[in-house]
């Protein structure tokens, strides 16, 4: 089941997330985040923007959200996705099924192009992406530096075209 995140799924948001910070490059956080900080992005995301966790059984196994790209106003109408899914539960579609409905809700917001940075190599995410028609906008070499290598961010893009 699809469904919004509440803050009672900050811990379960934590534990999916913070497997990436501690073990990937697939976010630039270093440091693990804690309960109260991930409430306070919940917060600070759902008063504007939708944010999706996939449930099954009871048990959070990925979500999805939008935040804004830049804070510059002139970048309003630009929005930011990301997903996260539970290690180990990749490729079960549930990646496919949280950007699906992101993009029905996202739709409703008023946002025009929607981003997505994606530290590359990542042949999922950009897999995935490119399932639902965003396209390679750029990379931006050696951005990104952690577990002592220098990363490159790829930003596809995907305009919405009807208004």
């Amino acid at each position: 089941m699809i469904r919004p995140v509440t803050l009672e799924d900050a811990a379960a948001v934590c534990g999916i997330y913070n497997y990436y910070v501690e073990n990937t490059t697939a976010t630039f956080d270093e440091d693990a985040v804690p309960v109260p900080a991930m409430e306070s992005r919940i917060k600070a995301v759902t008063a504007k923007y939708p944010w999706l966790v996939y449930e099954e059984a009871g048990e959070v196994l990925g979500y999805a959200y939008i935040h804004p790209w830049h804070e510059r106003s002139a970048y309003r109408f630009t929005a930011e996705d990301s997903i996260y899914l539970m290690h180990g539960k990749t490729g079960l579609g549930m990646g496919t099924a949280l950007l699906a409905r992101l993009l029905e809700e996202t739709w409703k917001q008023d946002v025009h192009a929607l981003m997505s940075a994606i530290t590359v190599p990542n042949d999922a995410s950009t897999a995935l992406h490119e399932k639902f028609g965003f396209k390679q906008a750029g990379c931006f070499a050696q951005v990104g530096y952690k577990f002592g290598r220098r990363l490159d961010v790829g930003y596809w893009e995907l305009i919405r075209l009807c208004r």
